[in-house]
């Protein structure tokens, strides 16, 4: 069964806050598997419009990081987040 991962694109504009997101959201990503590959560091823009802060988390299925991020658990964090920055959340599915 291919993996799912879970990319995030944010701007984060409110720094004092974003690490009551990112506790919050640690805590479903251990609930749900989730496994992060990339939180944020160094990034440039090859084409297109970028954001500052770049995650992908890896889950063990498509199905496994839709629950993650439809869950109680992370629908408490996502409220956070909303307060602490703006992006673009997808999930996808990986290759076999």
């Amino acid at each position: 069964m291919p993996k799912g991962y879970l990319i995030a694109r944010i701007t984060v504009t409110d720094p004092n806050h974003y690490p009551v997101y990112a506790r919050l959201a640690g805590e479903a990503m251990a609930k749900f598997g989730g496994k992060p590959l990339v939180r944020g560091g160094r990034y440039e823009a090859m084409d297109g419009e970028a954001r500052p802060r770049n995650v992908i988390i890896e889950f063990e299925s498509f199905e496994r990081a839709r629950e993650y991020y439809l869950s109680e658990t992370y629908r408490a964090a996502r409220e956070e987040r909303l307060k602490a920055g703006v992006g673009e959340v997808v999930i996808v599915e990986g290759a076999d």
